[in-house]
């Protein structure tokens, strides 16, 4: 199980994280294909990955030669054995539902081999218990890619407790080669990032919710006086408020108190104000665009 020897991986849904994931595969040369069971959701998937490649040409950020070999390299499917066929390497990014990716990790381990890399890009789930539900648990580890997954340098590779040390090191070289700068982390409820991410985010809310300051300054307080590149609100609008909900309540059923949800956010929700994806949610992205 080398990161070198990897020549083509399958992405399991095409959601914003998976063909984002699917995208930086591809471009590194490696044959990618992007999984779905809703062929809109492929397709959709796949249009957003060559749109990002193609607003890089014109930023001047991608040669055009690697663009096109990027999309030459990236193919969509509904049908699971199509997407796995001579995949060495499988990477796991559905809605963060432990039932939901442990069904789909019983699939790939019951139909890939014991050499094959199986990664999960949850951000906040037990690795170790999605791990369980295969043949070869050792070779199931966490991949936590952030979005915009084609700019953010940053991925976690999470240990989960028989994780072993040939697949993490898999993992850590193959996000090398995507051309990350990875981390190691343990199997804890919400490894690193969203720990400390979630909570200063879910303080923000408070804070707005208290009346403490308007959104906007909020997030400027943290941009300019913290060096954040967006501020808490912002980055919660552009991760979903939906699923900054999920992963708080996943956070306070194991962390504590100190993870629960603002009635806020519930609200929000509630309503639809998803952040980014509907337009609307801490700020108005509508007026924005």
């Amino acid at each position: 199980m080398r990161a070198d020897e990897i020549q083509v991986a399958a992405v399991i849904g095409a959601g914003t994280m998976g063909h984002g994931i699917a995208q930086v595969l591809a471009t590194a040369g490696i044959e990618t294909r992007l999984y779905d069971v809703a062929p809109g959701m492929v397709e959709r998937g796949l249009g957003a990955a060559r749109a990002n490649l193609d607003k890089g040409v014109l930023k001047g950020k991608v040669d055009a030669k690697v663009r096109d070999q990027a999309v030459a390299k990236l193919s969509g499917t509904t049908k699971l054995e199509e997407a796995l066929q001579g995949a060495q390497c499988a990477i796991e990014a559905v809605p963060e539902k432990l039932e939901l990716k442990q069904s789909i990790f019983a699939d790939l381990g019951a139909r890939l081999g014991a050499g094959v890399l199986l990664a999960t890009n949850t951000s906040s789930l037990s690795v170790t218990r999605i791990a369980a539900v295969t043949p070869h648990p050792p070779r199931v580890v966490g991949m936590h890619f952030f979005n915009p997954v084609h700019i953010m340098k940053l991925v976690e590779v999470v240990a989960g407790d028989r994780s072993s040390e040939e697949a993490l090191a898999c993992a850590m070289d193959l996000a090398r080669r995507l051309g990350k700068d990875p981390i190691r982390v343990k199997d804890s409820p919400g490894f690193a990032t969203s720990r400390l991410g979630v909570l200063v985010g879910l303080e923000a809310i408070r804070m707005l919710e208290s009346g403490v300051a308007s959104a906007a300054d909020i997030d400027k307080a943290m941009t300019l006086g913290y060096g954040f590149p967006m501020g808490p609100l912002e980055l919660s609008d552009l991760v979903g408020l939906d699923v900054r909900l999920s992963i708080a309540e996943h956070l306070a059923r194991e962390l504590g108190p100190r993870f629960e949800p603002p009635n806020l956010l519930r609200e929000k929700v509630q309503r639809g104000e998803l952040g980014k994806k509907t337009g609307k949610g801490f700020h108005d992205w509508k007026r924005a665009e």
